[in-house]
């Protein structure tokens, strides 16, 4: 155990080898001093024990004052206890306590220092220099910040359209506004057609919320230069797109999505763009719709299932209103592309998926674009002049399941056994005839078979997908 072992307090002190005597050397010395008197009896009585220090205080408590004439001995022992943290707490109040360092050492640690003083200033490797200019000449007024450029005004109007295209018509006044306030010269004209156009061809589904955007700007916006105003400025732009079809649909698969863009973005200008006439009544853009006739031969002259998917959206976009536009010039332009894309159907080396999509576009085209005759009269309403005649009616069923409605000849003899069954069994039928658990499979009598016509189809359909999925 070494001398500055932190003992318990008051715990070994016959150990210690303290300046004034132990208590051993005491009681020796006891003994001396009265052998002495007891041999000359002039000697003088001395002092048998040699006041001790007292017990040590913890470390909490401050140190205790001694009012003796021990109190040298007791600072002695006191600072031979002291732990090496201490007389750092101190040095304020005893300055000859701090430690000393050895001249000796201190140069060989200087010699061995790789640091400089016009060493450069460090720096972390993502730091970034930051200057607070909020305030100028050490005056308490802030600075202006600067206001945002065109470009910046225009994305962030555009992203929130995207964002929020149903507040297209609470905000469209407050941009124009600001736009009639920005656009004052050629230069930010160009900027803002070019701005438009691209957000509106590269951001999926914006294409109809930059046509009304591109519409109402055509009509508000008063920056006119001679160059040409907005509605020419976007017009000329989609030109020079135009004019690269037939290379864009022969292109890498990127090039054709941004042709396909661009094809479905002139459908929506053409359906939401106005143009005032002479007369004052509003039309579609002409070069529009020879523009679209193009654009579909384009894609039909290259028949690969990108071209073909984006010419059947496009149809469905603006079919029945181009096939509306060519019939008042006495055009057949859409019996022309419909045999067309029969043809299609039956020689190109599209996919089954994309021969079932133009099938169906030809059967929407024969039922008239999904377009329902406007209904008669009421007074004039029959089934024979009226298709919407039993459109509203309820749908029954018979005992059987089969339905039926008010178009069908039987129609009251079928009613009538559904009323009779329901009342014989009121609680056990619902409203219209039917069985509650019906198609249930805990009640159905049926066993697990398929019918030979379902089994077919189903060995049929496992067939093509194993087919399929060797391909």
């Amino acid at each position: 155990m070494t001398e500055n072992f932190d003992r318990a307090p008051g715990a070994g002190r016959n150990r210690a080898k303290p300046n004034s005597p132990g208590l051993g050397e005491q009681a020796i010395g006891r003994i001396l001093v009265s052998g002495a008197g007891g041999a000359s009896g002039d000697a003088q009585p001395k002092q048998c024990f040699f006041q001790q220090e007292p017990l040590r205080q913890p470390r909490t408590s401050p140190p205790p004052v001694v009012e003796n004439s021990a109190s040298a001995v007791s600072d002695s022992r006191r600072a031979a206890r002291t732990p090496p943290g201490a007389h750092e707490k101190h040095s304020a109040h005893n300055s000859n306590s701090a430690p000393r360092v050895n001249p000796q050492v201190a140069d060989a640690l200087l010699a061995d220092s790789r640091l400089s003083a016009t060493a450069p200033e460090f720096y972390p490797a993502n730091y970034s220099s930051y200057t607070d200019t909020s305030f100028e000449d050490g005056s308490d007024s802030f600075s202006i910040q600067s206001e945002p450029t065109l470009s910046e005004f225009v994305q962030d109007f555009l992203s929130h359209l995207n964002d929020s295209p149903g507040a297209f018509e609470t905000d469209i006044e407050h941009i124009t506004a600001m736009l009639n306030g920005w656009v004052t010269t050629d230069e930010m004209l160009h900027e803002l057609v070019e701005l438009i156009y691209q957000q509106s061809t590269l951001v999926p589904n914006f294409s109809y919320t930059g046509a009304r955007l591109c519409n109402y700007l055509s009509h508000h916006l008063t920056m006119s230069p001679p160059s040409g105003n907005f509605r020419k400025l976007l017009l000329r732009r989609c030109q020079t797109e135009f004019d690269k079809r037939e290379q864009a649909v022969k292109e890498d698969e990127a090039t054709r999505k941004r042709f396909h863009s661009f094809v479905l973005f002139l459908g929506e200008l053409y359906l939401n763009l106005e143009i005032k006439g002479s007369n004052g009544q509003m039309n579609r853009a002409e070069i529009l719709l020879t523009g679209l006739r193009d654009l579909m031969n384009a894609l039909f002259s290259n028949p690969v299932d990108g071209n073909l998917i984006c010419a059947v959206k496009l149809l469905k976009l603006t079919g029945s209103v181009l096939e509306d536009a060519w019939k008042e010039k006495g055009k057949s332009d859409m019996d022309e592309l419909i045999q067309r894309i029969e043809n299609i159907v039956l020689d190109a080396s599209c996919s089954r998926d994309v021969k079932q999509m133009l099938l169906r576009l030809v059967e929407l085209r024969s039922s008239n674009w999904g377009r329902v005759q406007a209904a008669a009269a009421c007074s004039e309403a029959t089934p024979e002049n009226d298709p919407n005649y039993f459109m509203n009616e309820p749908t029954f069923y018979t005992a059987d399941g089969v339905p039926f409605t008010a178009a069908d000849p039987d129609y009251s003899e079928k009613y009538q056994e559904m009323l009779d069954r329901e009342d014989l069994f009121p609680d056990f039928y619902e409203e219209n005839g039917t069985h509650p658990y019906s198609g249930d499979a805990y009640l159905d009598d049926d066993d697990d078979e398929m019918d030979p016509e379902i089994e077919e189809a189903y060995e049929k359909f496992c067939l093509e997908s194993e087919k399929k999925r060797k391909q």
